[in-house]
């Protein structure tokens, strides 16, 4: 007879390239496992197809709604429980992608918030995609809890897109200007940021391999802890899973659900 795994439950991985499935390296890391079944299972769907998020928030690029869908469907199938996706521009698509799977989600940009909250900071620097820095959904979600957000200037704002796009995405990291970017980093602490929001999958390869030693939140991080937490069994994991409508204070047409931090 098998050993089962002490897990109730199986996530399903939403990503958008290779390059990103670093974060399922961190939920191997952020597991206290002795053996292959004290593992949570992971089904993963690496789903290439999914249009960039920036160009359909920004340029009226294809919308990138139907393949998230594809994907949810697609690990629904495959027998996922829960879903997880590490993409932080793609969590701008998150209720529309609630509104067409039955799976919960966690929603990765709330886990960050709620952590950053228990912290006790009091100002971080946002580093992300133009299209995360325009939709302003980090500064909702920080600013409700009195957390104040420092952006990057326009040139830097710009060196940081380089680094994610013509570096990490384009496999070369030697195109990253380290010292301008640390200029940037620089400037947005002597505004008064305590830290940094790593709010692109991108940027936490970006900060190691570029051996910048500033203080951090990595959202992919905390969202492979909080996904561990929430694959055991415990019933005061699983009742944070909350009716959509509830939590959208009865915004019409929204149904599904959405996990917020323990």
């Amino acid at each position: 007879m098998g050993v089962e795994s002490r897990y109730g439950l199986k996530f399903g991985y939403m990503d958008h390239g290779p390059r990103n499935l670093i974060t399922f390296e961190k939920i191997i890391r952020a597991t206290d496992a002795a053996r292959d079944q004290d593992f949570p299972h992971v089904i993963v769907d690496c789903n290439t197809d999914i249009p960039d998020r920036t160009a359909a928030i920004l340029m009226g690029g294809e919308d990138p709604v139907p393949q998230l869908v594809r994907s949810a469907n697609t690990l629904a199938a495959a027998g996922a429980d829960v879903l997880i996706m590490p993409c932080n521009t793609a969590h701008w698509f998150y209720d529309d992608l609630c509104l067409r799977t039955h799976l919960p989600v966690l929603h990765m940009l709330r886990l960050t918030a709620d952590h950053l909250e228990r912290t006790g900071v009091n100002a971080v620097g946002l580093l992300a995609t133009d299209g995360t820095i325009q939709t302003g959904i980090y500064e909702n979600l920080l600013s409700g809890r009195g957390i104040r957000v420092i952006k990057p200037d326009a040139p830097g704002q710009r060196r940081v897109m380089s680094a994610i796009y013509d570096g990490v995405k384009a496999g070369n990291l030697g195109a990253i200007d380290v010292a301008a970017l640390r200029c940037t980093l620089d400037a947005m602490i002597a505004q008064g940021a305590e830290c940094f929001v790593l709010g692109c999958t991108e940027l936490p390869i970006v900060f190691a391999q570029c051996e910048l030693p500033y203080p951090v939140a990595d959202p992919t991080q905390i969202l492979a802890e909080a996904a561990v937490s929430f694959a055991s069994s415990s019933p005061a994991h699983k009742s944070v899973i909350t009716d959509l409508n509830t939590a959208l204070d009865g915004v019409a047409g929204k149904t599904g659900t959405v996990i917020t931090a323990d």
